[in-house]
């Protein structure tokens, strides 16, 4: 029996399962706050193995933020974790667990858990927008992840925006929700704005309003980089159905105003939602 133990490691949480490769199944599943030092992500992951002590387990495969360079066992680029890159960190892992470690960019899993088992199974040609803490994102061109010449394909929060500032603070329910109650002297989540908006909210709509144009620009921009069957939206997102449906509108809304080539984006949500990237480091696991 193959099994390995698949962690997703996120800005916020590390979500982590045991997934059984005969039966293609994950379980066990669980999350633990992210850390913000490099000792205590070691911890962390070692208390997640610690978890699985009565499996059999094969292995650990990682979904990490960052341009992932797994030739070399390192995170290039940056992400909201400062500490886990530009050194070889999956040596590291590998000595602290006792384990074999694999490791993916995180949009990059995602990706590959939908083309492989998930909505995107008979398209060639996808793009992954994942909205998270920050924005990720994954460009498949025949089925193959395109990591590009300096691992940073698909890296769409890294896009500059209005006043200069990345996707990844301008098109996040996170960082909206930031923004919303540094106005408002509140402490709300992004889903409980986004929830006010939904309500109705004036004051939730105004900083809603700004995410959803910049996600819908930058979407239907993406549209004709490679002119993708559809675009995959990903990320915890991917299950709130006023977002999808707001996003939508929103570029569509967009389109109307242009003259030319009126094409809209055919948006779709991931099928495993917040699961995508564990499945994902999974296949990567097995098949990268």
């Amino acid at each position: 029996m193959k099994q390995i133990i698949t962690i997703d490691v996120g800005g916020t949480s590390i979500k982590y399962g045991l997934w059984n490769h005969k039966y293609r199944n994950l379980s066990s599943k669980g999350k633990i706050k992210t850390p913000d030092n490099l000792e205590d992500f070691y911890q962390v992951l070692e208390i997640i193995v610690a978890n699985f002590s009565d499996e059999q387990i094969d292995g650990v495969g990682l979904s990490i933020p960052g341009a992932v360079d797994q030739r070399r066992g390192m995170i290039c680029g940056i992400s909201a974790l400062p500490y886990i890159h530009n050194f070889p960190i999956q040596a590291a892992i590998e000595e602290r667990l006792g384990l074999p470690v694999t490791m993916e960019n995180d949009a990059n899993c995602a990706a590959l858990a939908e083309i492989s088992m998930g909505v995107a199974t008979h398209m060639q040609n996808i793009i992954f927008v994942v909205v998270g803490t920050g924005v990720g994102g994954s460009v498949v061109v025949h089925r193959q992840i395109v990591h590009g010449s300096h691992r940073l394909g698909g890296e769409f929060g890294m896009i500059l925006g209005h006043g200069n500032k990345r996707l990844s603070f301008l098109g996040t329910a996170v960082h909206m929700a930031q923004d919303y109650n540094r106005a408002n002297q509140t402490n709300l989540t992004g889903k409980e704005v986004l929830q006010l908006a939904e309500n109705g909210d004036k004051k939730a709509q105004k900083y809603t309003k700004s995410m959803f144009y910049n996600l819908a620009k930058v979407i239907y921009n993406l549209q004709f980089v490679i002119d993708p069957e559809a675009i995959v939206i990903g990320g915890g997102v991917s299950e709130n159905q006023y977002f999808l449906d707001t996003l939508e509108s929103t570029i569509k809304n967009l389109v109307e105003n242009i003259e030319d080539i009126k094409l809209i984006p055919h948006l779709i949500p991931a099928k495993y939602h917040n699961d995508s990237n564990l499945i994902g480091a999974a296949y990567n696991y097995f098949y990268g």
